[in-house]
């Protein structure tokens, strides 16, 4: 029985950062019911330079296959419906974006295949066409993560530096913050691919 799966308070509080970063014409924002597998695979994503997920990740180390990303379980009505991306559909994405950003637990997990290497969720946006890829080792603190991906954008976006460069900034700052501190709300969320 997969286990049970608790909203994430404060992605909104994420998301909204991020968002007042970009222009409006510039961006696209699936939140809510709206934030469905059929969103996050639709062919209009791949215009997108940098993709941010904020979610649930499911990682299968036994059967990588089966790992993938949840999205909304229902519709604005209801309804049920298929809520999870799995690994490889996400091989079968077209991405050009610079950076996926995997903001949910575990998601730079995988299994070591021998002569493979790691097949995971990074591993399968890589394959997909994304440059680089931050994502975590561990279970994450959903309003740490958001503090940390606040940090981390404005350094992307606003200050222009690299994705390598905004990942140590946004980790210095939650060190420098008491209630942050610790490695466990920061050290966990690492970037992957193309350092430069």
């Amino acid at each position: 029985m997969p286990p049970t799966l608790y909203r994430l308070r404060y992605s909104r509080l994420e998301a909204d950062a991020i968002a007042a970063l970009v222009s409006p014409e510039q961006r696209y924002e699936a939140l809510d019911f709206e934030a469905s597998r059929a969103a996050a695979l639709s062919d209009d994503i791949a215009q997108f330079r940098f993709l941010h997920f904020a979610t649930h990740g499911r990682i299968d180390s036994v059967h990588p296959e089966l790992s993938g990303l949840v999205f909304s379980a229902v519709d604005e009505h209801g309804r049920s419906q298929d809520g999870l991306i799995r690994l490889h559909e996400i091989f079968h994405m077209s991405l050009r974006a610079d950076l996926v950003v995997l903001s949910a637990c575990e998601t730079a997990l995988g299994r070591e295949i021998k002569g493979e290497g790691l097949v995971g969720l990074t591993r399968g946006f890589m394959y997909a066409g994304a440059r680089r890829v931050v994502a975590t080792l561990w279970n994450v603190n959903d309003r740490a993560t958001a503090e940390f991906m606040t940090h981390f954008y404005g350094g992307v976006l606003r200050e222009r530096l690299t994705a390598a460069v905004s990942l140590r900034a946004a980790q210095l700052a939650l060190l420098q913050d008491p209630r942050w501190s610790s490695p466990y709300y920061w050290g966990g969320i690492v970037l992957q691919g193309d350092w430069n």
